[in-house]
């Protein structure tokens, strides 16, 4: 076997790659926002390398990582370990799943965590197709992990990107809370479908229309720009309607400041029925602490929108009009959210959780908007042809 050392010239999907004392450890924002604002919720989100890949073109058939993931756990939920998943020339071909590595274990009742530590992770692929391909060795989404050594049949070489660059961001669903491997993620299906380079700016609990991610997006490589605006904002009852709507003509208006004419798609939460008519904040449902599916609830009361605090109903509204206020911006597009997952589809599709989707469920979101993004008439369709 060959050991080819792991640069950063081999990954994608990342905005820096830390050297540590066992290896690589990708990161999605910057230091700078680490060191501007070390939330610890922000900071655990964004060290989970969603929609982080290492490329490379190869003829090997057989393929080993080691990497040393690390976790939050919940005493009492079963929350699945993550994967790690192999595509060759566009087709997901094999999906490991991890162990070992080291764990935090949270008491919710408490909020006392437990550290326990474990060794490294070897994912072992295969029987991998012949002759040269294009591989992509997509990170989990749910764990953080240090790349520690790649080993191969033969040789490997980092390949750079030509397809366009999808830059989308979002909250836990776009992360992809709920789905189980990392290319079954919503943003991940879209992106194969729609045959574009994906950055994944979804962030557990985080989508709070922060300048800061503004900036991010602002500054990234970008073809094509989606923001998925609203869940996380009522979720903590972080805003009310007066200070949200300007904080996203603000968060609008930065982005423009680096990518004026990009396609830009504003799209507003998914059905969720906890908070459609009730604000939060959310919080997990005491009913189903130590039951191994904890679910979350809504604590705000419906009234309380007469003072301004936000639903999901109000929030969409908003944002349609907000939308229509921009109309000097032609490549501003709005996507109602309940297009992607509405009330329709919760007998099929319900949110285990009151909040989550399923695998299905993700791919059902992400078919769905791939075939309203990447249509011929969609927001991206024109870019995609210049592309072509």
């Amino acid at each position: 076997m060959i050991t080819t050392p792991l640069t950063a010239a081999f990954l994608q999907g990342a905005a820096e790659v830390e050297t540590t004392a066992r290896g690589l450890r990708p990161h999605r924002l910057p230091a700078w926002v680490r060191t501007q604002f070390p939330d610890p919720q922000l900071l655990m989100t964004q060290g989970q390398p969603a929609g982080v890949r290492l490329t490379m073109s190869t003829a090997a058939r057989t393929i080993h990582l080691v990497a040393h993931p690390s976790r939050v756990a919940y005493r009492g939920v079963d929350r699945p370990r993550g994967s790690i998943d192999l595509v060759a020339d566009g087709d997901v071909v094999a999906s490991d799943l991890l162990d070992g590595g080291d764990v935090v274990e949270v008491d919710l009742q408490t909020g006392v965590p437990d550290f326990r530590a474990g060794p490294a992770h070897t994912a072992v692929f295969s029987g991998l197709p012949a002759g040269d391909k294009l591989i992509e060795i997509w990170l989990p989404h749910n764990e953080s992990l240090e790349l520690i050594e790649l080993r191969t049949d033969e040789p490997v070489r980092p390949v750079d990107p030509t397809r366009p660059v999808w830059v989308n961001h979002g909250s836990s669903i776009s992360h992809g809370s709920n789905a189980s491997t990392p290319t079954q993620i919503w943003p991940a299906v879209a992106a194969r479908l729609g045959g574009v380079e994906l950055r994944n700016l979804g962030f557990g609990g985080s989508a709070l229309v922060d300048p800061f991610l503004a900036r991010v997006i602002r500054d990234a490589p970008a073809d094509l720009i989606s923001v998925k605006l609203g869940i996380n904002v009522v979720n903590l009852d972080s805003m009310r309607l007066r200070s949200f709507v300007p904080a996203v003509h603000g968060f609008l208006d930065t982005i423009r400041d680096g990518h004026p004419t990009a396609p830009l798609v504003l799209i507003s939460p998914i059905f969720c029925g906890i908070h459609e008519d009730t604000p939060g904040p959310g919080a997990f449902d005491p009913d189903s602490l130590g039951t191994g599916q904890v679910r979350f609830i809504a604590t705000g009361r419906s009234e309380d929108q007469q003072q301004g605090r936000l639903t999901l109903r109000v929030i969409r509204e908003a944002l349609a009009s907000l939308v229509d206020r921009r109309a000097d911006d032609p490549n501003l597009h709005y996507l109602d959210g309940t297009t992607l997952y509405g009330v329709g589809d919760t007998a099929e599709h319900p949110l285990s959780d009151a909040l989550h989707p399923d695998t299905a469920t993700h791919r059902l979101i992400g078919e769905r908007f791939a075939a309203y993004a990447f249509a011929q008439a969609g927001p991206f369709g024109d870019s995609l042809r210049l592309a072509g």
